[in-house]
């Protein structure tokens, strides 16, 4: 009877162990198979992320007054309703035809046999409008000072929407509407600026004569800011300046800064370059303070400071 031999798979050998030399080539293409797959996710994911980078660039470039100034609108309601005493709705219009909504606080007390009263156009912070004020006027306007609060346009109760140069337009107006008031002597100004507002305090500041400025949380510029929040920005795109450094060197009346310790916004470094730009009569720091509660932080020793300050200058 004639046997055969066990037959053996091609490239096999007789004794069933995997010839690894055979197979050498077909893992290696697998594997820069592999690689090249990877590779091509790799760059697929990277086109992704650019594009996604171009697209946050393009819009934070086109839309950046938007996101800016969010203004909150919130109507103005009647100053007395929410314990404003001595104090009535105004409406001023600007240069461009903008009107905006506000309060005019009378002097308390009004000054005596014929006399004028000194004045301060207050500029708040953003998202603030003018009815979140009431309680902070009702325990820091001055006495015998007539202020006036607007909300910026496209803020509160105003028309329009609010950019840049809007902004001074709109301290353009509230300085005009302040002067003309009889009771107001217009050679005794002082402006008052937090956060934003330090911006357009500044602005009205290195435009008209004014005897006194007192910022509070003020931030060095909107190139600094993006910097600080928003690294992801190339600068060159801002076309926003706010540039309160340039402005504050520029300066000639008193100033005085009021910066929390602990803000995370507008950092203090940023509040004491402010300062030593506009050579500051005093920079009162608020210790625990961050950028939204100075008020409640410093408590009485904010409206010494504050009414100290206007005092000396005002009178």
């Amino acid at each position: 009877m004639t046997t055969h031999a066990p037959r053996t798979g091609q490239g096999r050998p007789a004794n069933g162990t995997v010839d690894r030399c055979a197979r050498r080539p077909a893992a290696s293409r697998g594997f820069a198979g592999y690689f090249l797959h990877m590779i091509s996710v790799a760059l697929k994911v990277l086109v992704g992320l650019l594009v996604v980078y171009a697209l946050i660039v393009l819009l934070a470039w086109r839309f950046q007054e938007r996101l800016a100034f969010p203004g909150p609108n919130a109507p103005v309601p009647d100053p007395e309703t929410l314990g404003v005493t001595g104090a009535e709705r105004v409406t001023v219009t600007t240069a461009d035809g903008v009107r905006l909504a506000g309060w005019y606080l009378h002097p308390q007390p009004g000054p005596a046999g014929g006399a004028r009263a000194p004045g301060l156009v207050w500029f708040y912070g953003n998202m603030e409008t003018v009815a979140d004020l009431a309680p902070i006027l009702s325990a820091l306007r001055p006495p015998g000072v007539g202020v006036l609060v607007l909300d910026y346009r496209g803020y509160g109760g105003s028309e329009g929407a609010a950019t840049e140069d809007g902004l001074y337009r709109d301290a353009d107006a509230a300085r005009t509407f302040l002067t003309s008031r009889p009771e107001i002597d217009s050679t005794r100004l002082a402006v008052y600026g937090r956060s934003l507002g330090s911006a357009v305090a500044l602005y009205l500041a290195t435009t008209y004569p004014v005897r006194a400025v007192v910022l509070e949380s003020p931030f060095t510029s909107a190139r600094e800011m993006v910097d600080e929040h928003y690294a992801i920005i190339p600068p060159t795109l801002l076309h926003l300046r706010l540039n309160n450094l340039e402005r504050a060197r520029a300066l000639q009346a008193p100033l005085l800064v009021i910066h929390g310790a602990e803000d995370g916004i507008a950092p203090l470094e940023m509040g004491r370059a402010v300062a030593e730009a506009g050579g500051a009569e005093e920079l009162f720091v608020i210790d625990g303070a961050g950028h939204n509660d100075t008020y409640a932080a410093a408590g009485a020793r904010y409206r010494e400071v504050m009414h100290g300050f206007l005092e000396r200058h005002l009178r």
